[in-house]
């Protein structure tokens, strides 16, 4: 009994050694522009940019393949943050400032059909066929795919209203 603990912490032990070195030896640095570009970004992983999360979307930036109003939560002052860091110019007349909304359903009119459903990329609808569905509002993004997939119009965006648990404390503007 004493043997086989004395050889399974020597064990543990080694392999932890072994891991530890390989850790500090191999350990790969974060790229600068990107990660930057990263922090800067919501961190919502909606998918209203067309990438499927904020950091797909930071490498884009980053390699020059997207434009600076990729992130419609943002805003403007995001897109202007942006240009900013990566030096290039934008036109703020297109970017619409928006509040944070979350999708609804409207009982009345659902026929339980499941288009929005399959559509919802943080699986924030919860229903079945044939029934009424319901959204959990923690997990909705509001990026309004549901709305769209809906044949009834039963999906609605509606803003979040500020209550003690949802208010927050707004982000410092960023330094030039």
């Amino acid at each position: 009994m004493i043997a086989a603990i004395a050889s399974l912490t020597a064990l543990g032990t080694g392999l932890g050694v072994v891991l530890g070195v390989a850790a500090r030896h191999l350990r790969v640095e974060a790229g600068g522009l990107e990660a930057d570009l990263q922090t800067m970004l919501p961190g919502s992983q909606c998918g209203q940019c067309g990438f499927p999360g904020c950091s797909a979307a930071a490498a884009a930036l980053a390699a020059g393949q997207a434009k600076v109003t990729i992130c419609p939560p943002g805003g403007r002052a995001l897109a202007a943050a942006l240009a900013a860091k990566l030096g290039v110019e934008v036109d703020l007349s297109g970017v619409q400032d928006s509040v944070p909304v979350y999708a609804t359903v409207e009982e009345d009119l659902c026929i339980g059909c499941c288009h929005c459903f399959k559509v919802c990329p943080t699986d924030a609808i919860i229903g079945a066929a044939k029934q009424i569905h319901g959204v959990i509002r923690e997990a909705c993004t509001g990026c309004g795919k549901c709305v769209e997939a809906c044949p009834t119009e039963c999906m609605q965006l509606k803003p979040i209203p500020a209550t003690l648990q949802s208010w927050y404390w707004p982000k410092p503007a960023l330094a030039a």
